[in-house]
């Protein structure tokens, strides 16, 4: 009963906020939604998938793979040509992950992050 309340709550707040025009302002109102496809997530994943893709983790995630992939095709190498030019993109790949760690350092030392953190803990104990 009470969830059947909150819903149609909800539902009169947003109908009336509409037709006050408070949505009016937004950004990228009246244009088109960009939707992600998640079809090859599957769908008990796809909240995990999309919180650790707004925290900036997928990135880092595929660029930790393909460094793991780039050191297999190396050692696998048939000639020194193949393996120099698979090393070089290994070196990209790696100065690539290492930005993605400084700008997650550098997130992480912020007095907002550092706020947060104590808060969380916090509720934790």
């Amino acid at each position: 009963m009470i969830t059947v309340d909150f819903f149609r709550l909800t539902d009169e707040k947003i109908k009336k906020a509409y037709e006050d025009g408070e949505f009016e302002n937004l950004p990228g109102y009246g244009k088109r939604l960009e939707l992600e496809d998640l079809s090859s997530v599957p769908p008990e994943m796809r909240m995990a998938y999309k919180m650790m893709k707004n925290a900036g983790m997928m990135e880092e995630q595929q660029v930790r793979s393909e460094i793991e992939y780039l050191e297999d095709l190396i050692k696998g190498a048939h000639d020194d040509l193949e393996e120099e030019r698979l090393t070089r993109r290994l070196n990209e790949k790696l100065i690539r992950f290492n930005q993605l760690m400084d700008k997650k350092k550098k997130e992480n030392n912020s007095a907002v992050f550092k706020t947060y953190q104590s808060k969380m803990l916090n509720r934790f104990e």
